[in-house]
């Protein structure tokens, strides 16, 4: 009796294998580089033509398995990177914020909890920290308050209840930032620090010596 060579039935399986290979090589790159690929996020060209590639590669591995090594594998796997193209976030804008900062010549942009202007709502807002003045702005970069930071006489996070509140303290006003939630103490605290950085000590006091004999 002759035997059936053995090489056309191990074909699907050495290619199914090399497919196998080749999905864990790509995963390994992907974790390997994963901080690169984060930093290119922030490239619009970049980051879209890493989702139109996945998107491509991931249609591929859809069609091509099941056409001919019939490797439904390889078929989930294509779909998930499909869907993972698509459901990708766009470029986050961050362009606004920057921009502002560089208008008013900040140098540090923290968040400021909710800041409550008289007869209205607690409003969210941002400060902003600059050498010469700490511009408080809500969600749409609009100024509620400008504090000459010369002026500035202390800044302090305490926690009350079940809030943290930073209080700032300049000339004769004060202005006071609530923050809630898991993060409060730190952001209060990071607010702090960012605001004790433009502080400027009180200039010390020198006594005259009193004349003798007067």
């Amino acid at each position: 009796m002759s035997t059936a060579p053995a090489t056309s039935t191990s074909e699907p399986e050495e290619s199914q294998s090399r497919l196998r290979r080749a999905a864990v090589g790509a995963l390994f790159t992907v974790v390997r580089n994963a901080r690169r690929l984060l930093r290119f996020r922030y490239n619009p060209a970049s980051w879209t033509a890493f989702r139109i590639i996945l998107g491509f590669a991931g249609a591929a591995l859809v069609v091509l398995p099941l056409s001919l090594w019939n490797s439904w594998l390889a078929a989930i796997a294509g779909l998930a990177m499909f869907l993972a193209a698509i459901l990708l976030p766009p470029v986050p804008s961050h362009s606004g914020t920057e921009e502002k900062a560089c208008d008013l010549g900040a140098h540090a942009v923290v968040n400021g909890g909710k800041y409550q202007l008289p007869n209205a709502p607690p409003t969210p807002v941002q400060l902003f920290v600059g050498t010469e003045q700490i511009c408080v702005l809500d969600g749409q970069l609009q100024p509620l308050l400008i504090i000459p930071s010369a002026e500035i006489s202390s800044a302090s996070a305490t926690r009350t209840l079940d809030r943290w509140v930073l209080q700032v303290f300049w000339s004769d006003q004060m202005a006071e930032f609530s923050y809630q939630g898991l993060v409060a103490e730190r952001r209060a605290r990071d607010a702090q620090r960012a605001l004790a950085a433009v502080i400027r000590p009180p200039r010390p006091v020198l006594r005259r010596a009193r004349a003798a004999g007067a």
